[in-house]
């Protein structure tokens, strides 16, 4: 084994964050983790763990203390305000890359999402292809590409993530939703006849391919990357694969006309009783997924899971550990969201 590095992820106390922190502690690596939230997983005495925010220049210089590689993932999520996305994907992720280069240190692997790439119009998608980011959140995540190509020039290696939506254990947020439905007995609606093929990815593979980021020589690694499932079908096939898992024989049913659907959830979200977010309800019924091959031939990168493997592993660590946060709700990954008025549809899907 190659001598350890000392790794930072910020966002490490978040999904994909404890799941990076794990995969590089099996990989002999030590590991900081900067946070908003306190670090209280069992692997805490294996990390050196600082609650603070990749805004403030004080507490950035504090994590990067001893530090030779980061893994910047800290992002509010969508449910959070606007002022507070923007300020953390644009503001955070020029502070993180300005007091690395100060530091000496030269590798970021950024976290960035196919969020940029807004509501598609063709498919598969290229690294090369328009951004056009919907709502704060895709445009935070367009910004910060922006910052990290800005850091590239200044000489920094700065591989940049764009991976589809991932799932696998400790994934809660929205998916808590088809967890929880799929465990008690209900049918599920999707929009539309979800016919649509529908890219996902396992946790499990994009800590493979931050790691692969972070460790190859910059001219393999110094680029920008979309990182997916690469065995995926419809959302409908996918999905029931969930509702399969749980043993009820209950099937997924498509609400139709999309078009309508898509209003009746754009008026909930307006009047802040629900928590599907506009670039969720109108790309569920879309067709959405990436081209991996660049991953494929730069980082020797392939996803080893499939959607209907990633579902699974999910709600199974789900039903494993339901009980620990049942009744809690926010704005996280890390805590099922407040279902609101989508609730009531257990009455019909039952």
């Amino acid at each position: 084994m190659s001598t350890p590095q000392t790794f930072l992820v910020t966002g490490g106390a978040g999904f994909f964050g404890i799941n990076m922190i794990r995969y590089l502690l099996e990989h002999g690596q030590r590991v900081v983790s900067l946070d908003l939230l306190p670090f209280d997983y069992p692997e805490k005495d294996q990390v050196r763990a600082i609650t603070g925010d990749v805004r403030r220049p004080k507490d950035m210089e504090q994590a990067l203390d001893g530090v030779d590689i980061v893994i910047h993932a800290a992002m509010a999520l969508p449910l959070a305000a606007p002022s507070e996305i923007l300020s953390t994907g644009i503001g955070g992720t020029r502070t993180v890359l300005q007091t690395a280069m100060q530091r000496g240190i030269n590798r970021i692997v950024h976290i960035s999402s196919t969020a940029v790439y807004g509501v598609p119009d063709h498919h598969p998608l290229l690294e090369t292809d328009r951004l056009r980011g919907v709502g704060p959140y895709g445009k935070a995540k367009v910004e910060a590409e922006s910052i990290c190509q800005e850091f590239r020039g200044k000489g920094m290696v700065v591989p940049i993530l764009r991976p589809k939506t991932f799932v696998g254990p400790d994934r809660l947020g929205v998916f808590a939703m088809l967890c929880e439905w799929a465990q008690e007995g209900y049918r599920f609606p999707i929009i539309g006849p979800g016919d649509n093929p529908y890219q996902l990815l396992d946790v499990a593979d994009l800590c493979e391919a931050a790691y692969l980021a972070a460790t190859l020589p910059a001219e393999r690694a110094n680029d920008t990357f979309n990182i997916g499932s690469a065995s995926f079908t419809t959302l409908r096939e996918d999905f029931q694969a969930v509702l399969d898992r749980a043993g009820h024989g209950k099937k997924i049913v498509g609400l139709r006309p999309t078009s309508a659907v898509i209003f009746a959830l754009w008026t909930l979200e307006k009047l802040h009783l629900s928590p599907l977010y506009e670039w969720i309800y109108r790309t569920m019924a879309e067709e959405s997924y990436v081209s991996t091959e660049k991953a494929r031939e730069k980082l020797g990168f392939t996803a080893k899971y499939s959607n209907k493997d990633a579902l699974i592993r999910m709600y199974d660590w789900y039903a494993a550990n339901s009980a620990r946060f049942s009744g809690q709700s926010g704005v996280t990954h890390r805590v099922p969201w407040q279902q609101g008025a989508l609730q009531l549809g257990k009455f019909v899907f039952r």
